[in-house]
């Protein structure tokens, strides 16, 4: 049985290992893209958006669905990348922990 003393010092460690973690998330970004490069998106660790570039070619309200799509590639593209991006910077944090965007 665990020392109650110690797992409250391991706790302290954890918060502060998970404090770092969330720092470094905002840090890491990932670029995405479709279209040859048509849709350019980049994703923060935090998986916020940060950036979104179109091509003007690309933008004409006769074809929205065409756009749409291109965006929602240039999306999981940015979200791929952003993902092993923390697993390379966080690995041995986020291993074992159930976060969003199935990163494990």
């Amino acid at each position: 049985m665990m020392n109650p003393l110690e797992m409250l010092k391991n706790m302290g460690n954890i918060k502060e290992e998970l404090q770092k973690a969330q720092e470094k998330l905002s840090e890491i970004t990932a670029t995405g893209s479709s279209g040859g490069n048509m849709v350019i998106m980049t994703l923060n660790g935090k998986f916020d958006m940060i950036d979104l570039k179109l091509d003007p070619i690309c933008v004409d309200n006769r074809d929205v669905p065409m756009l749409q799509d291109l965006i929602r590639a240039a999306h999981h593209d940015a979200l791929a990348k952003v993902q092993e991006a923390i697993r390379a910077e966080l690995g041995p944090l986020v291993s074992g922990l159930n976060l969003p965007g199935g990163l494990q």
